[in-house]
């Protein structure tokens, strides 16, 4: 017990300190724990741990991750996104692949094991990528779509990956992966299984018919159990639901020798559109993170530095050739997909690397014999040191390649028309029927927005609007707005639509500015910058839907309408009061003003609401 505790000890600290400071350097969480089990390997080796068995216990968090994935995978987005998702997000995968096979082919590996190189390099680190393109803001441009299309295939791709790749195994590594398993189990006993003495097609029939319990168990039995369930009221029976279902299916697998990552998944996908998805994936969450995070733990604990340090030159110079290639590959791609400009550099760039897969399918093709130990802790070394060379990879971008295509764009910003007294930044759900409104009222407006893609899809329709970053003054002047009326900025980026309402209003006092918020905090922001035609943006509908509660619960429209408003008005002379004490830059529960101005004015502010409501419910108002 107390070895045990002091594992468990020694991983919760390593993780803990490593990577909160991993991500405060933009390293990204999967890095820091990388970084993480470096740290603690040496401990780990003086205390004689076997990291190896542990690795094995913590691959059950990529189980719980595919099935994560498999419920994110409704049918209709996959189908709204097809051909991305087979053209760019297909092409990278097999494209790549194959490169890199030719490549391992020259090096004079046998076709089977350099297919099964080129499948692991193949794949990019979803982790790292997504959360580094959120942090920056990069998600919504050309390149980060495109890059969420890719890294979606290549999740999709794991699946076939693994059940193909025990097709390629060596028959002298798996004579000698048997040699081992009979010495185990001729101490420990042997692992069950259904398909041992079964030929060929009675093995077939066995693994279809467990994958066939797995469809039907997914589309009928599981939404009535957890029905049940539900019933009793308590959420950590719903926890335990959840964890038997994802054991109970990645039980079933291996007892008849597919991968357990294959039946999660399918799972998953089957469960996308049930009504317990959500519950299901914050249940299973925690468990994933946490063994997840002890996996790359593992995996850096495991790192051969002294392979590393012998063979240092040529695993930095294949780590780097693997970046070359993956670039090289995706440039053409984006070349192909009209991927333009900066966005380009940005999806290449911010994909080359090879992914926390290639970890999972390493330890995969070894367990099956498909590559030997040696070829493997290779791989694994290039791995992980292409993902520790991504930020610098998107330093790169910000720095040296973004800032030249601001200044010399591959699509220059359009000429703007003159004469028009509306200016709308940003062409996206907001901004597009912003101008559709005010089009159909009988006023003309610029609207500016800088995805060619978005432009590119409205001109099909017959709409027009112009290319260009409205946060730039020049392209402002150039469209107008010292002679504009009305300037609305309807982007989706918060500190875009804060420089840029802060830059109207200082330079422009005549310009009536109406700007989007994203939450509360972000209205007092724009407030302190002189904008005073602030909505925010969810807020009116979540209005509208308090009107339809009232009606629902009995209440005439008109009276609901009238209670919505009254609600709407303290609401709105609550926020004036205290917008005076609000402080940019600096969080609320920070501010001591602010927040003793807040208790003040709130401490009578619900219960005068509260009377007004129920006088204008009881018709006395």
């Amino acid at each position: 017990m107390t070895d045990f505790l002091l594992l468990a000890f020694i991983f919760l600290v390593a993780g803990v300190v490593t990577v909160p400071i991993a991500s405060r350097l933009a390293l990204g969480s999967v890095l820091g724990y990388l970084i993480a089990g470096i740290a603690i390997s040496p401990v780990l080796a003086l205390l004689h741990v076997d990291v190896v068995s542990i690795q094995h216990f913590a691959e059950f968090g990529v189980v719980m991750m595919l099935f994560l994935v498999g419920l994110e995978l409704e049918p209709k987005m996959l189908w709204s996104m097809r051909a991305r998702l087979l053209g760019l997000g297909g092409g990278q995968v097999v494209l790549t692949a194959l490169a890199v096979m030719g490549i391992a082919m020259a090096f004079g590996l046998s076709w089977t094991v350099a297919l099964t190189v080129g499948m692991i390099l193949a794949l990019s680190s979803t982790a790292i990528v997504l959360q580094t393109l959120n942090e920056k803001g990069l998600m919504r441009s050309d390149g980060g779509q495109s890059s969420f299309s890719v890294l979606l295939m290549q999740d999709i791709a794991v699946i076939p990956m693994l059940a193909f790749i025990p097709l390629l195994a060596m028959p002298e590594l798996v004579e000698a992966l048997h040699h081992g398993a009979g010495a185990e189990a001729g101490g420990h006993g042997g692992s069950l299984s259904l398909v041992d003495g079964l030929n060929g097609w009675q093995t077939a029939l066995v693994t279809l018919g467990a994958i066939g319990v797995v469809v039907v168990g997914g589309s009928y039995l599981v939404s009535p159990i957890f029905r049940f369930i539900a019933a009793a009221q308590l959420r950590e029976l719903f926890t335990a639901g959840a964890l038997l279902l994802v054991i109970g299916i990645a039980l079933l697998m291996s007892f008849v020798g597919v991968s357990p990552a294959l039946g999660t998944f399918i799972a998953g996908v089957l469960l996308a559109n049930s009504p317990y998805k959500h519950e299901l994936e914050s249940d299973v969450d925690p468990f994933r993170g946490l063994l997840l995070g002890l996996f790359f733990m593992t995996v850096g604990a495991g790192i051969d530095f002294g392979l590393l340090f012998a063979n240092f030159l040529p695993i930095v110079g294949l780590t780097v050739g693997l970046i070359l290639v993956k670039v090289a590959v995706l440039l053409a791609l984006g070349y192909v997909f009209r991927v333009k400009g900066a966005d380009k550099w940005l999806f290449a760039l911010g994909l080359a690397q090879a992914g926390e897969f290639g970890f999972v399918l390493l330890s995969f093709t070894v367990s099956n014999g498909v590559i030997p130990d040696e070829l493997a802790g290779r791989l694994l070394l290039i791995v992980a040191l292409s993902m520790l060379l991504t930020p610098l990879l998107f330093i790169l971008y910000e720095r040296v390649i973004a800032p030249r295509y601001s200044s010399t764009e591959e699509r220059e910003p359009d000429t703007m028309p003159e004469g028009r007294r509306i200016i709308i930044a940003g062409a996206g759900r907001v901004g597009g029927l912003l101008n559709r409104i005010l089009r159909v009222g009988g006023f003309d407006s610029v609207v500016i927005d800088y995805s060619t893609k978005q432009l590119d899809a409205m001109a099909r329709f017959g709409v027009r609007h112009h290319y260009g970053d409205a946060t730039r003054p020049d392209l402002l002047h150039a469209a107008g707005i010292a002679e504009a009326k009305l300037l609305i900025v309807a982007i989706d980026d918060r500190e875009q639509i804060s420089e840029l309402v802060k830059y109207a209003v200082a330079n422009y006092p005549h310009l009536h500015v109406m700007a989007r918020a994203t939450d509360r905090d972000h209205v007092y922001d724009l407030w302190a910058h002189g904008c005073r035609d602030i909505i925010r943006e969810t807020y009116d509908g979540t209005l509208r839907m308090g009107r339809s509660a009232f009606v629902a619960l009995g209440i005439e429209p008109a009276a609901a309408q009238k209670m919505v408003d009254a609600f709407n008005e303290k609401d709105r002379e609550a926020m004036v009061s205290v917008a005076d004490v609000y402080q940019v830059g600096v969080p609320v529960e920070e501010n001591e003003a602010y927040i003793a101005r807040v208790r003040e004015v709130f401490a009578s502010w619900e219960t005068d609401v509260k009377d007004r409501l129920q006088a204008i419910r009881e018709g006395r108002d």
